[in-house]
């Protein structure tokens, strides 16, 4: 992709808990106006890289540029939005209050805030529960509402852990329409997933398995390479295990 910039860059980038080597040797590069997913099962070690890649968590070993910035740089948070496994919401708060909060954060102005605010609930289509408190709110629409605050303050990177887990699959179309959208504008997004057909809506993939990346390539390129006729059996052929906890749809 040489006429794209680059947003993100690992080298050699590995994890070490204990005795528990969770990422080795991961070297990637992310460019802007991409869709780049990390398919892998629970445990492969996705979570932990896109911690690293936020600036949460410190490689054992190798580095970590954002916007040629090394990471963890507390200047590179305006620039990306991050959607975490778990929702970090404020439970005894309305959406609305959680939304005016993470904006105050971002330093979005007040007009322009309340713009947003109804941009991004559009998106996830939560307007009509702006006012309700998040503690009644199912899992499902909190997943929904992390995304939107992800959203809020217009990250040229995203980067969001299984953005669309627990939400019905007409809405996950139209949330995947949203990032096709900002992708035009040139936004980069980081996606991780175990989720096939999911894995299939990304321009590029890496696939993981066991803390090492076995495989990177356009979802055509890695089933064309392995005589594949789904992600799936590309993934399988690349170092998998039939026990996989992998699904093909939400």
């Amino acid at each position: 992709m040489p006429n794209q910039e680059m947003i993100v860059s690992t080298k050699n980038v590995s994890k070490i808990f204990g005795k528990q080597h969770v990422l080795k040797n991961i070297s990637l590069d992310i460019f802007s106006g991409e869709i780049f997913g990390f398919l892998g099962p629970s445990g492969a070690g996705k979570t932990t890289l896109v911690k690293q890649l936020v600036g949460l968590e410190l490689p054992s070993e190798g580095e970590i540029y954002v916007f040629n910035e090394k990471m963890p740089s507390l200047p590179m948070i305006e620039k990306i939005g991050y959607m975490a496994q778990s929702d970090a919401l404020y439970e005894e708060l309305s959406a609305k209050e959680n939304l005016e909060f993470f904006a105050s954060l971002y330093g979005l102005k007040k007009k322009h805030r309340q713009a947003r605010i109804r941009e991004v609930m559009e998106i996830v289509e939560l307007t009509d529960h702006l006012n309700k408190l998040v503690s009644n709110y199912s899992g499902g629409m909190k997943r929904r509402l992390s995304l939107a605050i992800a959203l809020l303050h217009e990250p040229k990177l995203l980067i969001l852990d299984e953005p669309t887990v627990g939400i019905d699959p007409v809405l996950r179309q139209s949330i995947w329409n949203a990032f096709y959208e900002l992708k035009k504008k040139g936004t980069a997004f980081i996606v991780t997933t175990h989720v096939m057909d999911e894995a299939e809506k990304c321009d590029r993939l890496a696939m993981i398995r066991g803390g090492q990346l076995i495989a990177v390539g356009t979802p055509e390129e890695l089933k064309n390479n392995t005589h594949s006729a789904t992600i799936e059996e590309a993934f399988l052929f690349y170092g998998g295990a039939k026990h996989e906890n992998f699904s093909v749809s939400n």
